[in-house]
């Protein structure tokens, strides 16, 4: 029988321990006097896949094996060894943690003892009342909450790559351990990456694969829209976003590309292939009018359209269980999706009946929020839309099922009440939940008894139900002691008298 094909759950005894543990160069199992019972149950992982992650974590110097020569797969790791080896794996000994540790059952000489009280300083591990317990069994979640902290990465993406082995209850085993590690040894971010593949997915949508995820320095869109450099003038228009799931893919998006044009992309000046741009558009379903100078455009998951803030591993943990992992053909559970790439700096043409096209701007922060995906289009300042007309929307990006709607007349919300935030903000609360598309990209001026006249913005993400925060544009801060009155810039809203007090 293959033991290295089954999970095995390992209850150990440790009797004698005396006052040193010695480091895994030395057969504990005789050396620390420990009998093992052992149950088996079913899992994914081969041998080869167990020895080669093995190997080449020896290679590494990550993983050493005991006096006898064995690596000890099958067997439980401890709380001990599982320390030492993220501090080798993560390079914890050239990195400062935040918390000052203190370990009451761990011997200074112990061979553990630097290893686990680093793990602690990260906060990568947990000492409970300032004990570790060094021999306690590592569980599966146990292992993805330690490898999650280390990596920076997001849980999820964690779990999936212990799909072959994870396991509610039960502990995990060193060579289970190993093939982790092996993995997220790969997904540790460098500064110096080099690009794998380049494949559009849509007009608008890149995936580029690299050898290693990029640091988070380099993720940031001004770097990043400067070291993808793309010919034919096309542009990043948001920072790259890692896939859930992935080692190193990520989800580019670029300005509108033209179908059958041969691009190529350079990465920080060196050569990193070419493609030919994309024909496909975007499969949107209808637009609606949400507001009297605001239309949404709506996409459906059940159409096979998702928006990418429920693949990439950066906003994993707040969709919840809306998250999924797409795999490299774009696929989860058979059904192939097309993806929505940010919204960021997108436009649409908007035409009323019988008049001239206009240019609407996308919304920042509205593509998919409450579990819907439905970006929101403004018309420029101070143009609304006019009731009874019937508008046709149309994109270079999107395909819409029903672009066309008659504009109504919608009552502005009403100001019910505003205190201050701080020196340089306000909340504002509304008489109704406004949902965010009203709040976002809208402004309010506070004006002193003097006359001058200070402007505040809403701060994207801030609304809680009908309240919102606004912040002060230039520097400016409210003077204690002045009551200001607050007006909306322009027709969204209407205040009856509201004023704000800095005290």
């Amino acid at each position: 029988m293959n033991l290295t094909a089954r999970k095995l759950v390992a209850l150990l005894t440790i009797t004698a321990l005396g006052t040193a543990t010695l480091p895994f160069t030395t057969p504990q199992a005789q050396a620390a006097g420990f009998t093992t019972s052992i149950s088996a149950t079913a899992t994914q992982l081969t041998n080869q896949q167990v020895q080669a992650a093995i190997k080449e974590l020896n290679g590494l110097g990550i993983m050493n094996g005991y006096s006898d020569q064995s690596m000890g797969e099958l067997r439980a790791i401890t709380r001990a060894e599982l320390a030492s080896l993220m501090y080798r794996t993560f390079d914890l000994q050239n990195k400062t943690g935040d918390i000052a540790a203190t370990i009451t059952d761990v011997q200074a000489n112990a061979w553990y003892a630097p290893y686990a009280l680093k793990a602690v300083e990260m906060g990568i591990m947990q000492s409970v009342d300032g004990e570790f317990h060094p021999q306690s069994l590592v569980t599966d979640a146990e292992l993805e909450e330690v490898v999650s902290k280390s990596l920076k990465r997001d849980v999820k993406s964690v779990h999936h790559w212990m799909s072959a082995f994870y396991e509610e209850t039960g502990s995990v085993t060193r060579g289970e351990t190993a093939v982790l590690l092996q993995k997220a040894y790969q997904a540790i971010p460098s500064d110096q990456v080099r690009i794998e593949s380049i494949k559009p997915l849509n007009n608008m949508t890149l995936v580029i694969t690299l050898d290693k995820p990029l640091t988070a320095e380099d993720e940031v869109f001004a770097k990043s829209r400067t070291d993808f450099a793309l010919s034919g003038g096309l542009t990043l228009t948001n920072m790259p976003r890692l896939k859930t799931g992935s080692v190193a893919t990520y989800i580019v998006p670029t300005s509108v590309q033209q179908a059958g044009e041969a691009y190529t992309l350079t990465y920080n000046g060196q050569d990193a292939g070419s493609f030919k741009g994309s024909d496909v558009k975007v499969n949107m379903t209808q637009v609606r009018q949400v507001t009297n100078d605001t239309f949404e455009i709506e996409a459906l998951k059940e159409n096979g359209v998702v928006d990418y803030g429920y693949i990439i591993s950066a906003y994993s943990a707040g969709r919840g269980a809306n998250a999924f992992i797409l795999n490299d053909q774009e696929q989860a559970d058979g059904k192939t999706y097309q993806i929505i790439s940010s919204m960021q700096g997108r436009q649409v043409t908007i035409t009323p009946e019988n008049g001239e096209p206009i240019i609407a701007k996308y919304v920042p922060f509205t593509q998919s929020t409450d579990g819907r995906q439905e970006p929101k289009f403004r018309l420029p300042e101070g143009q609304i839309l006019k009731p009874g007309v019937s508008y046709t929307v149309t994109s270079e990006w999107a395909n819409i099922e029903q672009a066309s709607f008659t504009a109504k007349s919608f009552d502005s919300l009403v100001v019910e009440r505003a205190q201050v935030a701080g020196e340089t903000a306000v909340e504002v609360t509304l008489a109704q939940d406004p949902g965010d598309e009203l709040f976002s990209g809208r402004s309010v001026t506070l004006t002193a008894p003097d006359g001058h006249v200070l402007t505040a913005t809403y701060k994207y993400s801030s609304r809680k139900g009908a309240t919102g925060v606004f912040e002060l544009a230039n520097g400016e801060k409210l003077i204690s002691g002045t009551t200001y009155t607050l007006n909306p810039v322009g027709d969204w809203s209407v205040a009856s008298s509201v004023t704000v007090v800095q005290q």
